[in-house]
């Protein structure tokens, strides 16, 4: 049985399958600053996309996407804005979120684009 930490690394790679599949660009991953974390930036056309991943084994409790609480969301938000300022982006940015959930050796992938919106 794979640990929380094996199925968020391995949720995490499919994601970043998934959008380069996609023709995104992917611009970094597991992006620190100071205590927060962005999953994956990547470029999609002319937009900045923050990437969220959950992952999950199996549906327990909930879905991985309820995981995204408020307070996350500001986190989130927080290092975006840390990382659109130490960059120096001018470029529209948009907050997406995949769940991946594992059954055994297969999965299920879902990309929420635009989850939420910015509110500091």
């Amino acid at each position: 049985m794979a640990t929380a930490r094996e199925i968020g690394i391995m949720g995490e790679k499919l994601a970043q399958q998934h959008l380069r599949r996609l023709g995104y660009n992917i611009l970094e991953t597991n992006w620190h600053f100071g205590h927060l974390e962005l999953d994956i930036v990547a470029q999609d056309g002319n937009e900045l996309v923050i990437v969220e991943v959950k992952s999950r084994s199996g549906i327990r409790y909930e879905h991985p996407s309820e995981a995204v609480t408020n307070s996350k969301i500001k986190r989130i938000v927080e290092a975006a804005d840390a990382y659109i300022q130490e960059n120096d982006i001018e470029i529209e940015t948009r907050f997406d979120v995949i769940t991946v959930i594992f059954f055994g050796q297969n999965h299920e992938l879902e990309h929420f684009k635009d989850a939420f919106y910015p509110t500091l």
